[in-house]
């Protein structure tokens, strides 16, 4: 299983031991996501971090859209088939998103894919739905479940 994690508040004013976690997962600006693998180590990371960022478990289809959507390889360059034929044992963006999901492969198999994806802010009349309350509560912080596709979808 694999989780999208997506930073939802800046690091102003935060801990540095905090400030390390999101800078270790790789999320160093708002609106920023990653994909990491379902892992004691990351699950310790996210935990620290869970008043800063919000993830949940994804699915091999969003995968493919925030692949074919959002990824980039280095110089800026979009990703698509035949970057990923040529970079990895891949031979389709839906055969690395399916890998992915299944915990077989990471965003680091591939040659020049940057392990992160900038995404707009939230389209919608809810946008994030306050930044400072769980998501339990009606805001956007926290663990998500598979409520994340939904925020995927509206910021890809």
């Amino acid at each position: 299983m694999t989780f999208l994690v997506i930073r939802v508040r800046s690091d102003r004013g935060v801990r540095p031991k905090i400030r390390d976690t999101m800078s270790m997962l790789n999320l160093t600006r708002v609106n920023h996501a990653v994909l990491v693998p379902d892992t004691p180590a990351y699950a310790g990371m996210l935990r620290k971090a869970k008043d800063y960022v919000t993830w949940g478990e994804i699915e091999a289809g969003t995968i493919a859209n925030l692949l074919s959507e959002r990824g980039r390889m280095t110089g800026d360059k979009p990703v698509n088939d035949a970057v990923i034929k040529a970079g990895s044992e891949y031979s389709t963006i839906k055969a690395l998103a399916e890998a992915i999901a299944s915990g077989e492969a990471k965003t680091g198999d591939v040659d020049g894919l940057k392990p992160v994806f900038r995404l707009h802010p939230p389209r919608g009349p809810k946008g994030w739905g306050g930044i400072k309350r769980s998501f339990s509560v009606g805001g956007a912080l926290g663990f998500r479940g598979e409520a994340i596709a939904d925020l995927a979808g509206r910021m890809i």
